[in-house]
């Protein structure tokens, strides 16, 4: 059966109710969070999910439409390295009714897409055919990223801010796992161990084959164990669960007991002894066939039910859960929220709060000198900014910018040859960088990449893989991170500010010495490294020091 899903109630209760239940109380209406009306879209490895809403910020969300098709990205072969050219037509084309329908109210779109895409080699021809085709811009989130924004979304469903939760999402490719406390994420981890996914790999055939649940359960708690000792060491007070997969399970408990499904699934009680029974009906059924026949399940998650149920099954085993309540919020109402931040509270001339430490806890780890590290980001911000007219770039690109600052030198931590080359590889690989889609964590690793040495060029992999808008993005804020190293060569602050001055097509850059400073090195460091910057702005670049 399809789950209906509610908007919870508590979402418009008084605030001291919704104090006393645990969730952040609602606040008055201010400038920043009137309603607004915004759609997220889900691309999952299974299905692909539209919500319109109109967004209160703190004070959550109404929703108007919900729109769900299942096109099974994920169902290509080789362990989901490639999108069928069928399942991306189903995709695109299912993408362009939901852009039908936020456009019916006027609502501005967030699209982000999980694990099918993210490991696809070919993710890039989806990514073109949906801004083209469907006219919908696709971000690809990180597993640890899917996990915070679902924390978000199922924050404003279940009560539980107060408490310590571990959360568990089961997606077609993969499972998010987080621990997290009033609003913040302690430890998360995304496991390549998916309903998809592990239906291919233990249950392809259309009947059940002897020892096939007892491998895949193996497999399972085996990823598992390393999350779950993360798990002990932070303690959790309740288990909330979400996604299609648990929301199937709750609805085959209730059948099972012949009761009437409730009017919403939001707060449902999944106990210990109910998903054992609903298991134990699974794996007794031989065909995908038996299954489908199956009181309370969706025929059409009969072929991929049992890893699924399979995987909370285990999940329940290795965390010693008893009882897990289950959210109708998740992914996309997290990225609804999200969405609505960033368009109000967000970032505007500074990393946001969320992303901001990530980046510092990068950097806390891998950077010796941060100081350094700083203030080169305070002096390229300030050439950002007075250079804005030339570069016009937003300020999307400014944090990315500050971001690539605050880590250019992250590399030095594995090698000093050849740093420029680990930076990309630390930032780009980096688990804790949430709050950046996998787009941006890409541009701040390219910008990285480039703050010293050879300039980019098409044959390097990573900067031809960028569109061209983004090309010229990493030109402009690589030139300026260039630039504001120089000005600080001898990492000792000398150079306190700039001023810019356009003239006859030659830019000056004039470094402002900090109390009468020595800063000749720095000029000549910074004049050294003016060549990309002269290149992204089609300009002669000169540097001198204040008169």
């Amino acid at each position: 059966m399809e789950l209906e899903v509610a908007t919870p109630p508590a979402l418009t209760e008084p605030a001291t109710t919704a104090a006393s239940r645990g969730r952040p109380a609602p606040v008055e209406a201010t400038a920043t969070n009137r309603p607004e009306v915004l759609a997220a879209v889900d691309i999952g490895t299974n299905s692909v999910h539209l919500v319109v809403a109109r967004v209160r910020g703190l004070q959550g969300l109404e929703v108007l439409e919900r729109e769900k098709e299942m096109v099974r990205l994920g169902s290509g072969g080789g362990d989901m390295k490639h999108l069928d050219e069928g399942a991306i037509d189903r995709g695109i084309a299912a993408l362009a009714r939901f852009r039908e329908v936020a456009d019916v109210h006027d609502a501005a779109v967030t699209a982000v897409a999980t694990s099918a895409v993210r490991e696809a080699e070919n993710r890039r021809v989806f990514l073109r055919r949906a801004s083209t085709e469907a006219g919908v811009d696709v971000d690809i989130i990180s597993g640890v990223e899917e996990a915070r924004l679902i924390h978000l979304g199922v924050l404003q469903a279940v009560p539980v801010f107060d408490q310590r939760l571990l959360l568990c999402d089961i997606g077609g490719g993969s499972t998010e796992l987080l621990i997290g406390l009033k609003g913040e994420t302690l430890t998360a981890r995304s496991m390549k161990l998916g309903s998809n996914r592990l239906t291919q790999r233990f249950f392809g055939a259309n009947k059940l084959q002897s020892g096939d649940v007892d491998s895949c359960r193996r497999e399972v708690r085996a990823m598992l164990s390393s999350f779950s000792r993360e798990a002990r060491r932070h303690g959790y007070d309740v288990a909330v669960g979400s996604s299609g997969t648990i929301g199937a399970v709750c609805a085959m408990a209730v059948a099972r007991r012949e009761e009437a499904p409730p009017r919403t699934w939001n707060n449902f009680q999944l106990s210990r002894q109910d998903l054992a029974a609903v298991v134990k009906s699974v794996v007794k059924a031989p065909s995908v066939a038996a299954r489908a026949k199956l009181p309370g399940l969706d025929p059409g998650r009969a072929d991929i039910i049992l890893a699924g149920a399979l995987i909370l099954e285990q999940v329940f085993e290795e965390f010693g859960i008893e009882e897990m309540t289950f959210s109708d919020y998740a992914l996309r109402e997290g990225v609804l929220l999200d969405a609505w931040q960033r368009r109000h509270g967000g970032s505007l001339h500074h990393l946001s709060t969320i992303r901001r430490s990530g980046v510092e806890h990068l950097a806390e780890l891998m950077d010796e000198d941060r100081e350094h590290s700083q203030h080169v980001a305070t002096l390229a911000l300030d050439l950002f900014d007075r250079t804005a007219e030339l570069h016009g770039l937003g300020d999307d690109a400014r944090e990315y910018l500050e971001a690539a600052a605050l880590l250019c030198n992250v590399g030095l931590f594995l090698s000093h040859a050849g740093h420029h080359r680990h930076t990309y590889y630390v930032i780009r690989n980096s688990d804790l960088l949430t709050g950046f889609t996998d787009r941006e964590i890409e541009l701040i690793a390219v910008i990285a990449r480039y703050h010293r040495k050879g300039l980019p060029r098409p044959a390097h992999p990573e900067f031809a893989a960028l569109s061209k808008a983004d090309q010229r993005l990493v030109r402009a804020c690589a030139g300026l991170l260039r630039i504001a190293i120089g000005l600080d060569r001898t990492h000792g602050a000398r150079v306190a500010g700039v001023e810019v001055e356009v003239d006859d097509g030659t830019l000056t850059v004039t470094a402002l010495p900090r109390n009468g400073a020595d800063i000749g090195l720095e000029l000549f460091s910074a004049a050294e490294r003016t060549d990309l910057l002269a290149e992204a702005l089609e300009l002669s670049v000169e540097v001198a020091g204040a008169e």
